[in-house]
């Protein structure tokens, strides 16, 4: 129990903030997974408070609500996979903008981008969900288009660079839900590479 004035009392307190988030975090990862394994519909809190091994009481206490679960899982997930992509992109040697590229296409072919989709079709017939979803649809899009312009060394400054890495963005979301119902990584490497070719030459500030 913390006491405030009580010399341990931020010791006591720490851990169980500590407790806290390591609960949190449990059930923000069990949400994209049961979005991946049941979809939207057969998602409920019961069944991600089983899969994260806390009580339903401890899951309302962070998340009254599915929406404001799994748009926390969203969040959550979306923040760690750019640190991801960050860290993977500083052991790419510079310049290579192909290489840019592949990396940012995984973010659109795993788990949270399925977990997203699912978010994204619910939202579309849910007007609560989809209020909420909007605001942070568009943070999460911004962060990922500096993101990008940061990776690839761009000046989006030139108006043809804000564009095409916009439009590199969209291409890439949209080969990714191509591939959610067959493997379709041959046809996209093949649009990926001559996407590449054109960005190079749009980024190159030569003549």
């Amino acid at each position: 129990m913390f006491v405030p004035g009580h010399p341990d009392g931020m010791l006591t307190r720490t851990p169980q903030r500590e407790r806290s988030r390591a609960t949190q975090l449990r059930l923000l990862e069990a949400t994209v997974d049961c979005l991946v394994e049941h979809g939207w519909s057969g998602t409920t809190t019961t069944l991600i408070a089983q899969k994260a091994g806390v009580s339903r009481g401890a899951q309302l206490h962070h998340y009254p609500t599915k929406a404001a679960l799994v748009l926390a899982a969203v969040e959550h997930l979306a923040q760690r996979r750019a640190e991801e992509i960050r860290a993977e992109a500083l052991r790419l040697p510079p310049g290579r903008i192909d290489q840019v590229i592949d990396l940012l296409a995984s973010a659109f072919t795993g788990p949270l981008y399925v977990a997203a989709l699912e978010v994204w079709v619910a939202g579309r017939t849910e007007p609560e969900l989809r209020q909420a979803l909007e605001p942070l649809e568009a943070r999460v899009g911004r962060d990922l288009y500096r993101l990008t312009v940061d990776l690839l060394g761009a000046d989006d400054s030139r108006p043809p660079v804000r564009e095409a890495v916009q439009a590199t963005l969209d291409l890439l979301r949209g080969l990714g839900v191509a591939n959610l119902l067959s493997d379709d990584s041959a046809r996209r490497q093949t649009i990926i590479a001559g996407w590449t070719r054109q960005l190079a030459a749009v980024l190159d500030p030569r003549p």
